[in-house]
């Protein structure tokens, strides 16, 4: 009997300690929402949303100066994460415009290029629920050096999502993934960092160049 009990307590207490725990990249979303009631955020701005890549662009609004840019990309993020946080980095700010960049982290959690296929639909409808007619930009899975083994599931994950969203009205596939290649097919390495995942701003600068046409 008196195991019993044990046991209940035990289960008790971890039910209770479950239940305190903070979700995934619950402090991120606190720190922008600690932003927001510092000074919130222009209406009819374009959002940038998704992984580290953007939430590395610290200066982004510096390489697009005709636009105002509001980035909420938080790092090592992939979609199922930035779809639970939508009502929080996307509903409260009025967008012009949204532009994705998220996905890479998908493939090393064993997503297949399906499944992100799948990912991107369900993020669009999310954002279309209560914004249906904003423009939705999705950025191609970049080549990493450090992810290189991923490549062949990227670009094909890369062509069904520009696939899917030709059938998709108000939506733009930004395609900077080609321009991350030397002549003779190989990835650049010095628009990366050391780590040879992120961006320099080498890089940034390759992006911006495609990415200011798409920009409303």
């Amino acid at each position: 009997m008196k195991t019993l009990k044990l046991i209940t307590l035990l289960l008790l207490v971890n039910f209770v300690l479950r239940a305190q725990e903070k979700p995934a990249f619950y402090n991120e979303i606190q720190y922008f929402k600690k932003q927001d009631s510092l000074q919130f955020p222009p209406k009819n701005a374009v959002l940038f949303i998704g992984s580290s890549t953007f939430t590395n662009w610290k200066d982004v609004q510096t390489y697009f100066p005709k636009h105002v840019i509001v980035n909420r990309g938080f790092g090592g993020s992939s979609l199922p994460n930035v779809i639970n946080y939508v009502g929080d980095i996307v509903y409260p700010y009025h967008p012009k415009q949204v532009v994705i960049y998220c996905g890479e982290n998908d493939f090393t959690g064993n997503a297949t290029p399906q499944m992100v296929l799948e990912r991107v639909k369900k993020l669009i409808d999310t954002i279309r629920f209560k914004y249906p007619k904003v423009p939705i930009a999705f950025i191609s899975i970049k080549p990493s050096p450090s992810r290189e083994k991923y490549i062949p599931q990227m670009k094909e994950a890369n062509q069904m999502i520009a696939d899917m969203l030709k059938g998709v009205k108000r939506t733009n596939f930004i395609n900077t993934a080609d321009a991350m290649y030397t002549a003779d097919g190989k990835i650049m390495t010095d628009i990366f960092l050391k780590d040879n995942l992120h961006m320099n701003a080498k890089g940034y600068r390759i992006w911006q160049k495609i990415m200011e046409p798409y920009l409303r």
